[in-house]
């Protein structure tokens, strides 16, 4: 740590780092221009940063400037289970390689803080009607994840700098916002801004109190934890002005949904974005936590909001201690940080959204960006067909549209108390006037938190959701997730039978094709209130804003307006039920985390060898020990645009007929116990069977006779031009040891942050994968894992060159950052063209990664270097 600048800060017994000061003595007056992103990047700049090359970095920042990459100190990791376990599994592989070669293996360990929360893994096999659902689903859970929290509690005193909170007792980003994240951290005497990376891409919901918080592949979060600095350039920053005020009515999922379409129309992909203006101001935090949360979904790395008083009333609300309340206002006063001392700020791209121009929402099918208006419902083509639900349901027949899954879900809109209310709300008024769930929705409810409990309760709303059937099943991310859990199978089977067109509806933030579970043909997403609602109908052949939902006992039709509370009802209940001593209640106990450590833990982690669900990686051995020769390449796949890391590496539920069911049978496991594809990723043999496993995949290279593409998880092995199932083509390519590439559109890689997406395509032997474009956290995970992307040139596309897969392709020119390479493609009539595609090793350091085969190559190499 640096002492220039450093100085003390008044009011308090800490010292500070005055980046004004040291901005200032650069250029005089640039401080107050400055994005906010930009002031604490700054920060750490003064803080951590060489004292040589402080002043290039900081005139990065100043100057706005691209061309250097400099250092970021995040000051934790935050993981969920399945990621962050996977990536404890990769620590505790790097320690055995190190073994192997004669090094210490001890001396492998997080040095930054690293906090792991298990939320991933529950399914939701009892639904929200069952009174002992979160026990029994709680009782699955540990079951069938033995494997994998053996492991993790060897973790617990195996690795220095690791706190666990074990399973049921929330989601990862609601515990960061409400506990974990103090917004200022005092370390060693000193205050400075908290920053983390989270290894789940919502990571950015605690943007909403001014924490700059990026999610990342576990690979990056390997790289933070081991304490190098995550290289950056200078991000775009971009200003977004919220002005009006939102209607009566409309709630924050709304307002993210309409936001979310508009800034994906705005190309903000891999941007840092500041909100800002009057109507950010209005907004509380739990509604700009629900705008943070959707960062991903609309494309950004970060969604931030500025320091101001709400940020002070929500911890108070929350339970942080007075002395961290203080600091936190201190400290955002002093340095520039605080909302008045922004209105100076200057970006250099400014969009503008009224909030008063916002309607009620939902999105979808298949893309979270898809807003779909419920006035537009009649008209959009959704909601045709209604015939009557009520009628349908009293001849036993299930209603095409049928909505199987109704879930209150995901930390996006459970952490904000105005939805979870607003839900409680719409249950009450249901009951009173003698609505009743449709008998085919499976609905449930999985707050983010322990803390809803406690105030639904408080507010007598929990007993009304659980009338209606939306008792708690659990406080993990479930259906948001993919683990939506099984379906009776008489309405499974009535599915199958009529080939129902079967929706999902759910407060999550991500609605792929596939994702939500394997019977929900289409999923949409929508608001606490508007999801109970839905359980009602039963289907999304509805207008659920003109049509009735029941009748009364006078037979007059029941409508959504006769059930929807209004921002006072709602209000007055925020107002009297949730309270500080909730928060403590629920926190103090769950970050009591001594470990009894009893006698000398083992390094090295004994590895179970008939496990399915941890085992020692494979980063040192076979393919990935050899050379990568860029010569040769045959293609795996030809994809469009939109690919997602579902279609790369599917979450959702393992089914029997596919490869990593035939193998999980194999190795003695009942199907009832299969769980989701997330929870085997830390065992390699499972997780690779997972490439490319999306029933919904379009393999452009596999097509019908009349020309079609032929969806499902399809390859075509070449020369032969045999179609296959996609595993089947990468074993015979593993057993040929044939190099193999991707062709892809554009956003290649958007969506969840998992590794296995980038993994799972090098364990088969990709070397390159040339797109039109690529999703931040994916390109930095395919360089983590050795895997070149390419990047096709403006008007160059799979399409315009004519590529149908039967090509061979190379890879020419010197690998810097940003370069043009050549891209050799031979055709099968022997032609041959050359095509120049850019390098996306985008900095020295991912050349540097990319070059020793990957992060986990580097880190063995430098350890072992260390040591000698």
């Amino acid at each position: 740590m640096n002492t220039q600048f450093r100085k003390p800060l008044a009011g308090t017994n800490l010292d500070y780092f005055d980046t004004r000061a040291a901005i200032e003595a650069i250029r005089p007056g640039a401080y107050a221009g400055l994005p906010y992103t930009s002031k604490i990047l700054a920060e750490q700049l003064v803080r951590r940063c060489e004292p040589a090359d402080l002043t290039a970095s900081l005139s990065q920042l100043i100057e706005r400037k691209q061309d250097l990459d400099f250092p970021w100190y995040p000051a934790r990791v935050v993981c969920h289970d399945i990621l962050g376990q996977t990536a404890l599994v990769d620590l505790a592989g790097l320690r055995d390689a190190i073994a192997d070669q004669g090094g210490d293996p001890s001396r492998v360990n997080p040095v930054v803080p690293t906090q792991l929360i298990v939320d991933h893994s529950l399914a939701v096999e009892h639904a929200g009607f069952d009174p002992a659902a979160f026990e029994k689903n709680r009782a699955v859970e540990e079951r069938r994840n033995e494997d994998r929290f053996h492991f993790i509690d060897w973790c617990k005193t195996a690795f220095n700098n690791v706190d666990v909170i074990p399973a049921g007792n929330g989601i990862m980003h609601q515990i960061n916002l409400e506990k974990m994240s103090p917004v200022i951290q005092a370390r060693d005497g000193v205050a400075f801004p908290d920053t983390c990376v989270g290894t789940d891409s919502h990571t950015p919901h605690v943007d909403a109190l001014g924490v700059i918080a990026l999610g990342v592949g576990g690979l990056e979060a390997e790289t933070v934890m081991l304490g190098r600095p995550s290289m950056m350039r200078l991000p775009d920053i971009v200003g977004v002005e919220l002005t009006g005020k939102r209607q009566p009515g409309i709630t924050a999922t709304d307002i993210v949904l309409a936001l979310t379409e508009f800034l994906r129309a705005q190309k903000v992909v891999s941007t840092y974005l500041e909100f800002y203006g009057e109507g950010a101001r209005s907004l509380t935090i739990g509604d700009r936590a629900t705008i943070s949360n959707m960062t991903p979904e609309y494309g950004a790395s970060a969604g931030m909001f500025y320091i101001d008083e709400q940020t002070i009333d929500y911890l108070k609300l929350t339970g942080r201690e007075p002395e961290q309340v203080a600091l936190v206002e201190q400290y955002a006063k002093t340095t520039g940080l605080w909302a008045d001392a922004m209105s100076q700020a200057q970006y250099e791209r400014v969009l503008r959204f009224d909030l008063s121009n916002v309607s009620r929402n939902m999105a979808g099918p298949s893309n979270p960006h898809r807003r779909l208006a419920t006035a537009d419902l009649a008209q959009s083509g959704i909601a045709t067909n209604l015939g009557s639900a009520l009628a349908q349901e009293a001849d036993g027949q299930i209603p095409d549209g049928a909505v199987i899954i109704a879930a209150i879900t995901s930390c996006t809109n459970t952490s904000n108390p105005r939805n979870v209310v607003a839900a409680g709300l719409v249950a009450k008024k249901a009951n009173e006037l003698g609505l009743i769930r449709k008998p085919w929705v499976k609905s449930s409810f999985a707050p983010g938190s322990k803390v809803a409990e406690l105030y639904l309760n408080d507010s007598g709303l929990l007993t009304e959701l659980e009338k209606l059937g939306f008792g708690i099943v659990a406080f993990a991310c479930t259906t948001c997730n993919g683990m939506s859990g099984a379906l009776d199978p008489a309405i499974q089977q009535e599915i199958i039978d009529r080939d129902l067109y079967s929706t999902a509806v759910l407060s999550g933030n991500r609605n792929f094709d596939g994702r939500i579970h394997p019977y929900a043909k289409q999923a949409f997403l929508a608001s606490p209130p508007l999801v109970v609602a839905y359980a009602i109908a039963g289907t999304m052949r509805f207008d659920i804003e003109q049509d009735a939902l029941g009748f009364d006992s006078n037979g007059n039709a029941i409508t959504l307006k006769d059930v929807w509370p209004s921002d006072e009802e709602i209000d007055a209940i925020v107002s009297a039920s949730v309270k500080p001593e909730q928060f403590r209640q629920v926190y103090e106990p769950m970050f009591d985390l001594k470990v009894d450590f009893g006698d000398e833990q083992n390094p090295l982690y004994d590895w179970r060898e008939m496990s399915t669900y941890i085992r020692r990686p494979p980063y040192w051995e076979g393919a990935l020990a050899g050379e990568r020769t860029l010569k040769g390449m045959r293609p795996l796949a030809v994809l469009g645009d939109n690919i997602t890391t579902d279609h790369l590496s599917p979450s959702n539920a393992i089914m029997a007929s596919s490869a990593a069911g035939e193998y999980l049978a194999k190795m003695g496991l009942p199907e009832e116990d299969f769980n989701s594809y997330a929870t085997h990723r830390g065992d390699h043999l499972t997780a690779q069977r997972a490439t490319f496993a999306n029933p919904k995949l379009l393999n452009e290279m596999v097509r019908a006779d009349n020309g079609e593409v032929i969806q499902g998880s399809l390859a075509r092995i070449e020369p032969e031009g045999k179609p296959v199932r996609m595993w089947e083509a990468i074993e015979t390519y593993m057993e040929r040891k044939q190099p193999l590439i991707i062709v892809a559109g554009a956003d290649y890689g958007q969506g969840s942050s998992r590794d296995w997406a980038a993994k799972g395509v090098r364990l088969a032997g990709v070397e390159a994968i040339v797109a039109e474009g690529f999703e931040r956290i994916h390109r930095t995970n395919l360089v983590g894992m050795g895997v070149l992307p390419l990047q096709f040139q403006p008007g160059t596309t799979r399409l315009t060159l004519g590529l149908d897969g039967s090509e061979s392709y190379d890879v020419i020119g010197e690998r810097t950052p940003g370069a043009t390479v050549t891209l050799l493609i031979h055709r099968s009539n022997g032609s041959t063209i050359d095509v120049p595609v850019v390098c996306r090793l985008d900095t020295a350091e991912e050349i540097d990664v990319y070059d020793a085969g990957g992060v986990l190559q580097r880190f063995a190499k430098d350890f072992l270097a260390g040591a000698s």
